[in-house]
């Protein structure tokens, strides 16, 4: 399916979002003050809230919204354009195993000024200007050099919460202007489906196009 913003005219890439994930979109999370846009999002909660059983219900998920809200100022801040959520189903090892968790992820797309310098020099110096890149892959794809790489840090330091080693998988593309570029980036505590997330991210990363795609099905979505 082709969304609307693949028409976008101030969109700066085009890309294909695979199945199980949904957009968060940020215009509307994150809504200007007294604009028409907050007062959607009023209008959308009001049901949820409406249905809360006490005030105490209520408070909690306004407060869950607010928390939401704080995490995703934070990345749209550092220059991040496009959240979603990756909800998968575990199909591995089902043989006796019960009903499984669904697999969590979380996908952004974010823009990076960098120094004037080939594209393949930039795609390089990103996984090697700082520590922790493993399992480094550069590739040739259509929308030009791209570098690959897993990190893994720890996503929960809160008291009384076990640690939970949060795996993070990213690609790099460098812009044809040479001064920035892109970074996808997918996020699970899936730590054991490495392999199945990074093949997502490489499925991702080959249909982005820095130019508008002429035939439908290149790709899907413009940011």
């Amino acid at each position: 399916m082709l969304h609307d913003s693949l028409h976008d005219p101030f969109a700066e890439l085009w890309f294909a979002e695979p199945a199980g994930f949904t957009t968060l979109p940020l215009e509307v999370l994150l809504p200007a003050p007294e604009s028409t846009a907050l007062d959607a999002l009023h209008i959308a909660a009001a049901p949820l809230l409406a249905s809360a059983p006490d005030d105490l219900a209520r408070q909690q998920f306004i407060a869950h919204i607010a928390a939401g809200q704080q995490v995703l100022a934070a990345l749209r801040d550092v220059g991040t354009l496009y959240c979603a959520l990756g909800l998968h189903r575990d199909d591995a090892e089902q043989a006796g195993a019960g009903s499984r968790p669904p697999l969590l992820s979380f996908f952004t797309i974010s823009w990076c000024d960098t120094h004037v310098a080939p594209r393949g020099v930039t795609a390089a110096r990103a996984v090697t200007s700082s520590a922790g890149h493993t399992h480094i892959e550069y590739l040739e794809l259509p929308c030009g050099p791209v570098s690959l790489s897993e990190r893994t840090v720890r996503a929960s330091t809160s008291p009384g919460l076990p640690p939970q080693p949060l795996l993070q998988i990213h690609a790099y593309l460098p812009h044809p202007d040479c001064r920035r570029l892109v970074v996808l980036t997918l996020s699970t505590t899936a730590i054991a489906r490495r392999s199945d997330y990074r093949a997502i991210l490489r499925q991702i990363a080959e249909t982005v196009r820095f130019e508008q795609p002429l035939e439908a099905g290149s790709a899907g979505t413009g940011a």
